[in-house]
């Protein structure tokens, strides 16, 4: 993706030279094959250490938090997403982000890509068109990129930014897809059937707080599984204190959660993260058709009151 990287670039330098912005949010070149990383540029000859490519994984709208200096940002489909919710949430002005709109095919999960090659070594990563040609030492293996996608990137349904100041490249074809067939599946099993899966998938957890530092809408100063007056829950890995850091942190995205997938990405333990999130913005979207990020008028649901809105799940004794 030379090209993007290219026009990333050219964008970057002018914003910088014409004073438009104090800092640009983008990627930057990791130290190992696959591992883009967040880089903060503030000079305008630093802006060749810029980057794009299917490695791009991270949601930057997690650095945009309570700044006070004009920043541009490198935004594709989810990050786009989640900027409009900070916005509407207060926590950055609209006028105070510039924002680089770059449509998005959807990031390769590098985890598939390495169990792929049965533990060979990987020295170099090409990306032409829809294949990742892989090389190492004494090998080259060619890849179909759109197969090695992130789950998230494979129901992804707004790839193209849905605000953007600039916008960098071309758009693409959104998926035409039903993006909530696995939680349909799930909804279809038992309570019982589903709280064993869950179960399972918590007692994995190690409370390190990963997906909630990587969370783009997580930012509040301090969470409540940190709270000591009051203290809501207990800081072991025991399955009642695990389950309702989970659950709460779950009810707290409803209406908010923009589906990028960066929790699931940031567990080291595989713990299925986005079950749960995608089951509640599921329930949003029937509920009141509202999807979060997708417009800055729109007031998210649990957030505000209206008098027709359904309460059939009210239990009236």
């Amino acid at each position: 993706m030379p090209e993007l990287t290219n026009k990333i670039r050219e964008v970057a330098r002018d914003l910088l030279q014409q004073k438009k912005v104090d800092l640009v949010i983008g990627f930057a070149r990791g130290t190992t094959p696959m591992c883009s990383t967040p880089c903060f540029v503030r000079q305008d000859g630093e802006v060749n250490g810029l980057i794009w490519d299917s490695f791009c994984e991270n949601n930057l709208a997690k650095y945009l938090v309570k700044r006070s200096d004009k920043i541009a940002i490198i935004a594709k489909g989810c990050d786009a997403r989640a900027v409009v919710e900070l916005i509407k949430e207060n926590q950055i002005s609209r006028d105070q982000v510039v924002i680089i709109g770059v449509p998005c095919q959807g990031m390769v999960d590098r985890g598939m890509v390495r169990s792929a090659l049965e533990g060979n070594e990987i020295q170099e990563v090409e990306e032409k068109d829809d294949r990742l040609i892989i090389k190492g030492k004494n090998f080259e293996k060619v890849l179909n990129r759109n197969e090695f996608l992130h789950p998230s990137c494979k129901v992804c349904t707004h790839r193209n930014p849905v605000i953007y100041d600039i916008l960098v490249g071309d758009t693409v074809k959104e998926l035409d897809t039903e993006p909530y067939l696995d939680v349909a599946e799930f909804e279809a099993l038992t309570p019982e059937e589903r709280e064993e899966y869950f179960s399972k998938e918590f007692a994995k957890c190690i409370r390190c707080y990963a997906c909630r530092n990587a969370c783009p809408l997580c930012y509040c100063q301090e969470c409540f599984v940190d709270c000591s007056k009051p203290q809501w829950i207990g800081k072991t890995t025991e399955a009642s204190d695990t389950a309702i850091f989970h659950i709460m942190r779950a009810f707290h995205l409803a209406g908010r959660c923009v589906e990028c997938g960066a929790c699931e990405r940031a567990c080291p333990m595989g713990v299925d993260i986005r079950k749960l999130n995608r089951k509640l913005t599921k329930d949003v979207k029937e509920r009141f058709d509202y999807e979060a990020g997708l417009n800055l008028e729109e007031v998210a649901p649990l957030s505000t009151f209206k008098p027709d809105d359904a309460e059939e799940f009210i239990l009236h004794p």
